[in-house]
């Protein structure tokens, strides 16, 4: 059954903060192999102009799919989330994240639409500090595949 085009535009409340930490700023560089100072080294952040280490680009999205979790757990929207698979990422940044940043992500459906029986939501995430200070646009795009025929 198609999702509810009702539900463009929605928004959900904002996220509890989330504290950014130089422990998993490291892991996630790591984890995705980029070896940059900035995002280990305090003095090679600094020298950059920045308080502290900074996150790789994709570090956020730990933290809006999180928040999109408010969307996909919606019961009145009624996606089958067994059914979704991630279908596209990308990010408009203000500023990089920073350790120490406190960060609160209000997710918004931007679309829904259907297409060869698969449902497809665009969720955007708005990310801003403790300051109220917008730090970046996420938008995650899910597709919830049709269920096979018998």
């Amino acid at each position: 059954m198609a999702l509810d085009q009702s539900f463009v535009g929605r928004s959900y409340p904002p996220t509890d903060p989330y504290e950014v930490g130089r422990e998993k700023i490291r892991e996630f560089a790591e984890a995705v192999g980029d070896a940059n100072p900035a995002y280990t080294d305090p003095d090679a952040a600094k020298a950059l102009g920045y308080p502290d280490v900074i996150a790789p680009p994709t570090f956020v999205f730990s933290i809006t799919f999180r928040a999109a979790q408010q969307v996909v757990q919606d019961p009145q929207l009624g996606l089958d989330y067994s059914r979704v698979v991630h279908g596209d990422q990308k990010f408009a940044y203000r500023r990089p994240v920073r350790a120490g940043d406190r960060l609160t992500v209000t997710s918004t459906i931007e679309g829904i639409k259907s297409l060869a029986g698969n449902d497809i939501l665009d969720v955007r995430g708005e990310v801003h500090d403790e300051a109220g200070e917008h730090v970046v646009t996420a938008w995650t795009k899910l597709v919830a595949r049709a269920a096979e025929e018998a």
